[in-house]
């Protein structure tokens, strides 16, 4: 595999749509091992392919059922199958560094997924665990999080990224 790298906004990569994983193979278990050594070095909680330049369904994210969040949960080909309760939570995104704003996301999802081993899952996530899947399965869509604001706040919020992130 080549090497691959943190993707920063305006990065076309971003704003692709995946495309699924059709095989889980020496090649993926590579790229999710890589992307756990970058999303730990950016001190992140989830982290999805794209956001290293690889369009595939996949993503990982800190597992928040424990007190000490040192593993990492894997969800190849994932989908949301239900939602209910909104919740407003305080979102940023290692592709765009020291911003932040308020979002609006489910508190409780049931999703299903395909893990390491290729057996095909389904779980309830609540709380911090259901905002991070949502976050990450964006980026499967080549959805930022600031597409999630109300229009004048989301066009306000690209116009200020835009300008810092453009003149890099």
């Amino acid at each position: 595999m080549t090497k691959i790298s943190l993707k920063i906004y305006p990065d076309r990569v971003l704003r692709k749509k995946s495309t699924n994983v059709e095989s889980i193979n020496d090649s993926i278990l590579s790229l999710i091992h890589k992307m756990e050594e970058i999303m730990n070095q950016n001190k992140g909680i989830g982290l999805a392919a794209p956001q290293v330049g690889i369009n595939q369904r996949l993503f990982i994210t800190k597992d928040f059922s424990n007190d000490n969040n040192d593993n990492i949960l894997v969800f190849i080909n994932p989908e949301i199958i239900e939602e209910d309760k909104e919740v407003e939570s305080k979102e940023g995104c290692l592709s765009i560094p020291g911003h932040y704003d308020y979002i609006k996301r489910k508190n409780n999802i049931f999703v299903s997924y395909t893990d390491l081993e290729g057996a095909e899952k389904s779980e309830e996530f609540n709380d911090m665990q259901s905002i991070v899947y949502q976050h990450e399965l964006d980026h499967l869509d080549g959805i930022l999080f600031p597409d999630r604001l109300p229009k004048i706040r989301k066009d306000i919020f690209f116009k200020k990224i835009d300008k810092e992130f453009k003149s890099k």
